[in-house]
């Protein structure tokens, strides 16, 4: 307890250092700069701001809300990373979900460990560190890889070490963003597996790809039904005897697919028999879009 107190202290000490414009560190060597890289600050929280690069896109209300509780009770235990952009202002490389947390509740200060970083250098930072993450979706972390080859420019063999991952996972994670943009929701939303989506990315037709997507979650597919499904897709007619076709979407439904979406402002699907019995699925990425969705649906 009393090495807790005299960091907190030492962290108190440090952030009314960087707030005397005499000992504005803009880099590693100026005075003092030793004294507060690499330590953890106590900083206004007010002086940070979101990073751009940020490749994390989701974050669950109920689990904010459940740090926010945790923060509220035992503090903020792992501290954020920041970087240095001007006098007293910081951007964040890394934790947000904390940053979010404790401004939730209210915090004043944050401690945070202080980077200098040019821009390219807070890119890779975050995404490096957010592709560690357990918790990031599989489309998420290929949109992270995506993201580190043509902003850093880096080949899949220098990636592949930089985030020590084999090249054979990397090119698995990207290949998942050929798939149709409603497959991927499907995905980051939790009703499909990356083996599900591993096994449609080998149909290159788009529509086909939702079609059989409509099945597995229709039918409750697994991977390997669906890994079955693909294979017979390839196969053709020849062996594919007493197998149902897949039913075309009819046009009264076809008809509608563009109003619905026009009106929602999210990319509605639609399947359906010709004899009028179906689903319409409509996606949402957040609560906020859930809120907005339902008011339009239902006028609350």
């Amino acid at each position: 307890m009393a090495k807790a107190t005299k960091k907190q202290a030492l962290g108190r000490g440090l952030s009314a250092l960087l707030k005397d414009p005499e000992n504005d560190i803009q880099s590693a060597n100026d005075k003092n700069a030793d004294k507060v890289v690499g330590n953890i600050v106590e900083l206004d929280i007010d002086a940070i701001e979101v990073n751009p690069f940020q490749p994390r896109s989701n974050f669950n209300d109920e689990a904010l809300n459940e740090l926010a509780t945790s923060i509220r009770e035992l503090g903020v235990i792992q501290p954020i990373t920041v970087r240095k952009v001007d006098f007293n202002k910081y951007q964040l490389v890394s934790g947000e979900r904390r940053y979010r947390a404790s401004k939730l509740i209210g915090l004043d200060t944050i401690p945070a460990y202080i980077r200098i970083a040019n821009d390219q250098e807070s890119l890779e930072m975050a995404l490096v560190e957010n592709i560690q993450r357990q918790d990031l979706d599989p489309i998420e972390i290929a949109l992270s890889y995506q993201r580190l080859m043509d902003e850093i420019e880096l080949t899949q063999e220098k990636l592949s070490e930089r985030v020590g991952k084999k090249r054979s996972t990397i090119t698995n994670y990207l290949r998942l963003l050929r798939l149709d943009p409603i497959i991927q929701t499907g995905m980051r939303d939790g009703f499909l597996s990356m083996g599900h989506g591993r096994a449609l990315v080998n149909i290159e037709k788009k529509s086909d790809q939702i079609a059989l997507y409509e099945k597995i979650i229709e039918q409750n597919l697994s991977v390997r039904e669906t890994e079955r499904e693909v294979k017979a897709y390839h196969s053709g007619p020849k062996n594919t005897k007493g197998k149902k076709p897949s039913a075309s979407v009819p046009d009264f439904a076809k008809e509608n697919i563009d109003k619905f979406t026009d009106h929602l402002s999210v990319k509605v699907a639609i399947s359906a028999s010709e004899k009028g019995k179906g689903k319409i699925t409509i996606p949402f990425h957040s609560q906020e879009e859930f809120k907005r969705i339902k008011k339009l649906i239902l006028g609350e």
